[in-house]
């Protein structure tokens, strides 16, 4: 806990230097050296085109950043904030939205390589879900197609999904990418995000729009994000349901908060322990029955089409193929902790199993002793605990960590401001 503490003031400090714009500059430098090697060495064609394009955004925002730290000192902080948010936006559209963009119409021009499996596999299940009503294969039906493309005949997630797999079912063309309705789902859910955090009159509102900002760069321009949204994207829009559940709560709307990640838990599982903390939270403000609601409603209300039409193909792809009991097995073997275990020890799946469950019960353990009180200590526990999920599961991807690291930076933006006094005023009055 003291390391906790310490890592974040160090942060606090960091953030706050020079306006937060070194941090700023840090933060494009070296996405554009992880962006130009991911160009040059990623096996993976969809990476590597994103990489040539993003790299090129990231240095041009780095150098528009390091032109305001020059300059810095002939404007006025609101100045400086806004001027940082504009380099913000233009980093995401030449490092997520562009790079998304080119690799759709050149899909769509003929180009097998430019989207990774999970585009596919969202937009046939939006095709299943218009022509059956279910947006899942059965068991019978996976086994029967070839076994090289047994794999993408799952469909992993909530049946949610499906929706931004349906405009490929209405047209064959760059604009019902799923990617495209991903992004654009996203923008408008971080931009309700922001609007409700800073909104007058609300619990908490003028919440320094600095750490708003970084907030939203976690979830933009940070590379695993934009990587993300560029050649997969479906955790983006979850990841941003989550954070808008967040600021509500922040808000004092647990009501609203509920319906946020109950949203998000009908598109993935990855939503569930999100809401899991916040139900938590919403006991701290006795507020169980309004965010239990739509926390819990809306997952549950999306798998009743697909129980209906097939309930062992629903079983089949959300349960047994995520669990390692399906006709194959996931791709997801990124070298983190658990899945090193699971390889290189004796019995090593059983002591990551064990590891997990042990951490799974400490969080546990702590949110029964001291249940988050505010939507920040709320974030803080999602983000520790998927960061420690992700670390220690056997089977794991390296851009789930834009979950945790997200979740945590969105933090500080969710604390209330600390009043004024008088004294601090005039204080700062004087030195103005």
């Amino acid at each position: 806990m003291i390391a906790v503490h310490r890592a974040a003031r160090a942060w606090r400090a960091a953030d706050s230097a020079a306006g937060g714009l070194p941090l700023d500059l840090g933060l494009y430098a070296v996405s554009a050296a992880f962006a130009a090697v991911t160009a040059v060495t990623s096996t993976l064609p969809p990476h590597r085109a994103w990489g040539s394009v993003a790299a090129v955004g990231y240095l041009l925002a780095a150098l528009a950043v390091a032109g305001q730290l020059l300059g810095r000192h002939r404007w006025p902080a609101t100045a400086t904030v806004r001027a940082r948010a504009a380099v913000t936006g233009f980093a995401w559209a030449t490092t997520a939205l562009l790079p998304l963009l080119l690799q759709a119409v050149q899909r769509a021009s003929g180009r097998t390589d430019r989207a990774q499996e999970e585009v596919v596999v969202v937009e046939d299940a939006g095709i299943r879900l218009a022509d059956q009503g279910s947006p899942y294969l059965s068991h019978d039906a996976i086994a029967a197609l070839p076994a090289d493309e047994r794999l993408l005949g799952y469909t992993p997630y909530q049946p949610g999904m499906a929706l931004f797999g349906l405009p490929r079912a209405a047209a064959d063309a760059w604009w019902t990418d799923s990617r495209v309705w991903f992004a654009l789902v996203t923008a408008l859910v971080l931009a309700l995000a922001v609007t409700t955090l800073r909104q007058p009159g609300r619990p908490g509102a003028g919440r320094p729009a600095g750490a708003v900002l970084r907030g939203v760069q976690a979830a933009t321009v940070l590379p695993v994000c934009a990587l993300t949204l560029a050649t997969g994207g479906d955790d983006l829009p979850v990841l941003a349901l989550c954070l808008l559940a967040l600021a509500f709560a922040a808000a004092d709307r647990p009501g609203a908060a509920g319906v946020a990640v109950g949203l998000a838990g009908a598109l993935k599982l990855f939503a569930w322990p999100v809401a899991l903390v916040l139900l938590f939270w919403a006991v701290t403000r006795r507020a169980t029955g309004r965010f239990t609601l739509g926390a819990l409603g809306l997952p549950l209300a999306a798998l009743v089409p697909a129980l209906l039409v097939d309930r062992d193909a629903l079983v089949e792809n959300v349960l047994r193929f995520p669990l390692g009991h399906g006709l194959v097995t996931s791709p997801a073997q990124s070298p983190f902790p658990g899945h090193l275990i699971a390889t290189a020890l004796p019995a090593g799946r059983g002591v990551a199993a064990a590891l997990l469950v042990a951490a799974g019960a400490a969080i546990a353990v702590r949110l029964l002793r001291r249940p988050p009180g505010t939507a920040a200590a709320t974030a803080l526990v999602c983000g520790y605990g998927l960061l420690a999920a992700i670390l220690l599961m056997p089977s794991t991807r390296f851009g789930y960590l834009l979950y945790p690291l997200a979740l945590l930076v969105w933090a500080p933006a969710l604390r209330r401001p600390e009043p004024v006094s008088a004294e601090s005023r005039t204080a700062a009055l004087s030195r103005a």
